[in-house]
Formats: structure tokens, C-alpha cells, sequence
């Protein structure tokens, strides 16, 4: 099941990056990790920086995808992105933190919502 669980927040996340670069953004960085978590995608556009947590669904039975990133994830996601800030060096950037809500559907295809500035 994990395996399984992998695969489709593999394809997710790829499905949410598609959607980024279709609206301009450069992908520079995913699944980054440090001691505290991961970074899902790390994206820019001009002078800015954008965080993402990728949540992906098979349906909404469980709630939509978004709705699993708590108040508490939201701040870990803050601190994650500091934490890459320190290691790379983008001082002019300005910070945004997004949710890629996404639905997978059972033809193989994705519904991509994306949430901006989430924190």
C-alpha cells in the first residue's frame, strides 16, 4: 500500500508542477528534506519563491485534499523554507507558501487546485 500511496503522490506532485510551468514558473528544487520535513516543489517566477505542499486524492470521501494541511503543517512548511532560504541563496525573492490540491481521477487524468498564499 505504501508503494501505492508513493506512486500517486509521485504523480501528483508532477501533475502540480505541469501546472506551474504552464503558468511560467520554473520548478528548482523537489522533495527537498531536512531533519524536519520536505518540501514538495520549490518554484520561481521573476522575483519570486513559491513553497508548495502537494495533497493529493483518489476522491473526496476523506475531505478535499487541501484540508489536510493544518494550521500546524502550515507553520512546518514555514520553517522548511527558511530552512532551504539558508542553504540557497535568493535574497531578493520575494516568499509565498501554496497548496497544490490535486484529484486523481480513474482515467489517469488530474484536477489541480492551486492555493495561494497559505500562511
Amino acid at each position: 500500500m505504501a508503494d501505492y500511496r508513493r506512486g500517486l503522490g509521485d504523480a501528483g506532485e508532477e501533475a502540480a508542477a505541469q501546472v506551474y510551468e504552464a503558468a511560467g514558473y520554473e520548478v528548482i528544487d523537489r522533495n527537498w528534506r531536512n531533519k524536519t520535513g520536505e518540501i514538495d516543489l520549490i518554484l520561481s517566477k521573476k522575483n519570486q519563491l513559491v513553497f508548495c505542499e502537494v495533497k493529493t486524492r483518489r476522491s473526496l470521501a476523506f475531505g478535499h485534499p487541501a484540508e489536510a494541511v493544518t494550521r500546524e503543517k502550515q507553520q512546518r512548511l514555514k520553517r522548511l523554507a527558511m530552512g532551504w532560504l539558508d542553504e540557497n541563496s535568493h535574497e531578493r525573492f520575494s516568499l509565498r507558501l501554496d497548496v497544490a490540491a490535486v484529484l486523481a481521477h480513474r482515467d489517469g487524468t488530474f484536477t489541480v487546485e492551486i492555493i495561494e498564499d497559505i500562511a
